[in-house]
């Protein structure tokens, strides 16, 4: 049945109209909703593009029912960031085989100038306007990838259960290789972990200088393994409220092997950055002399 020229027309008017209140319900930033508007639009400017294919180049067979239906999920593709829905929910709702390579083209090219155009699609693009971080790309995160034993310090300074403050101070303030830590490991005379003390605590005013080291650990301390990854090393530096963990055996779980601190966290990104940084970098021709 062939729709009649006052139909066509009543169509391109109510087109343009819902571009129209579209536009001011973006622009007013209040909340609606945005996938009638946009089918909408989409099917009216396909339909428009296969009416004006038919009638300039009839020969390539174009059919405005199709055009129609791929404007709709073009640019609700583009719009969206969602290819494959916007394909799958096309296809789905008119079941026309005909359409699904047409689709899987409009959609494609749609998606791909979208992401060439807009960082975020209209659901998020509020909410980055807020300031709210919106993760578009999904990636594995790096720090669970690394074991802590590859990335922690095994030359460990501690101090012996026995030494009294005043010895533990002498030594931070002589410095030396491993000393500027702010938390050191205190071991009893057979190697067992007892805990961890930081300089705050050494230097803390209500100790006496003849108090020996074991006397100020306030609590247990929070250890990592060597098979842990840096994730989880990292979690447990949150949990506890730490800056370090001793790294201990878990056959032995008192006796140190070695030490992860924040810093280690951070150095570990070096070759995740220097692999990428060698991966953009363009070769220099140096000019003629």
């Amino acid at each position: 049945m062939r729709s009649s020229p006052e139909a066509s027309s009543a169509a391109r008017i109510l087109v343009v109209l819902k571009l129209v209140s579209w536009s001011v319900y973006l622009g007013s930033g209040t909340s609606g909703g945005t996938l009638a508007p946009l089918f909408t639009i989409g099917g009216g400017l396909g339909a428009l593009i296969g009416a004006a294919a038919v009638a300039l180049a009839p020969s390539l067979g174009v059919d405005p029912h199709i055009s129609a239906l791929v404007g709709m999920a073009a640019i609700f593709a583009g719009a969206s960031h969602a290819l494959l829905a916007s394909v799958i929910f096309a296809f789905e709702t008119t079941r026309q085989p005909l359409g699904l390579l047409p689709l899987l083209a409009g959609c494609s090219a749609a998606y791909l100038t979208s992401h060439l155009l807009m960082r975020h699609s209209i659901m998020t693009e509020k909410l980055a306007r807020r300031g709210t971080i919106v993760r578009t790309e999904y990636a594995v995160d790096f720090l669970s990838q690394v074991r802590v034993d590859e990335v922690m310090s095994r030359e460990v300074v501690s101090f012996a259960a026995y030494e009294p403050v005043v010895v533990i101070r002498a030594k931070l303030k002589a410095g030396g290789a491993g000393l500027t830590h702010q938390g050191f490991p205190v071991i009893d005379s057979d190697g067992t972990l007892l805990g961890v003390v930081t300089r705050r605590d050494i230097y803390a005013a209500e100790h006496s200088l003849e108090t020996p080291v074991r006397r100020i650990i306030r609590r247990s301390p929070a250890v990592a393994y060597p098979d842990n990854t840096l994730r989880e090393a990292a979690d447990h530096m949150v949990r506890e409220r730490v800056g370090r963990l001793p790294v201990v055996d878990r056959e032995h779980p008192r006796k140190v092997i070695g030490i992860i601190s924040r810093s280690d966290l951070l150095a570990a990104h070096e070759p995740r950055l220097a692999a990428a940084h060698d991966a953009e970098r363009t070769l220099r021709i140096d000019r003629a002399p």
